[in-house]
């Protein structure tokens, strides 16, 4: 009996495909566990969110860190995604070769809007499996960024994380690993909040 099941690439067949021209950047896909996703467009209230926030990161940040926007980091997972902001370690030189690994990821955010259930399950999933200590979820819909921190796995092998802190818009929050540096998030939400 043959049973039809679908084609799931490695990060190297990825990397050849968007080579050889058949991804093209205005596709819009990550790779999800050897599968190619279509990434969702991002509405204007996204949009605008994602250019505050790297544009805060990186006024508070400075040269202590690398602030990517929608840039791929490469899980062994056979994942290759595309967070709406990074913040790695190092010098953007650094990362000519290659693209952050989980080591090198100091905090993964995700806007999001219509994709909040997405983000809340197996893109956390794939963070915490990946052992990203701190993922931010900028939520739009309920006005409030959600960080979640200690990953782990229970035991039926499911990865998550022990921690999750609900911050407000008129709060600021620590950024992970630069505990004297506060992010104002009246500034990062569309309306201040």
């Amino acid at each position: 009996m043959n049973v039809v099941t679908p084609k799931r690439f490695t990060i190297d067949e990825y990397h050849q495909l968007i080579e050889l021209g058949f991804l093209k950047e205005g596709d819009r896909i990550e790779l999800i566990r050897g599968e190619l996703m279509q990434m969702v467009a991002k509405g204007t209230p996204h949009t605008v969110c994602g250019s505050i926030l790297c544009r805060q990161l990186d006024r508070l940040l400075g040269d202590k860190a690398v602030i990517r926007g929608q840039d791929p980091i490469t899980l062994s997972n056979q994942s290759e995604p595309e967070p709406d902001v990074v913040i790695a370690r190092g010098k953007y030189e650094d990362y000519l070769a290659h693209h952050p690994y989980p080591e090198d990821v100091l905090l993964v955010v995700e806007i999001s809007d219509s994709t909040l259930t997405y983000d809340q399950t197996k893109k956390l999933e794939l963070y915490a499996e990946a052992g990203i200590s701190d993922y931010w979820i900028v939520n739009l819909n309920g006005d409030q960024l959600e960080h979640y921190c200690q990953p782990y796995q229970n035991v039926q092998g499911k990865f998550n994380y022990l921690s999750k802190q609900i911050y407000l818009p008129n709060q600021s929050v620590v950024i992970p690993r630069f505990e004297d540096t506060l992010l104002n998030l009246s500034r990062i939400f569309p309306g201040g909040g």
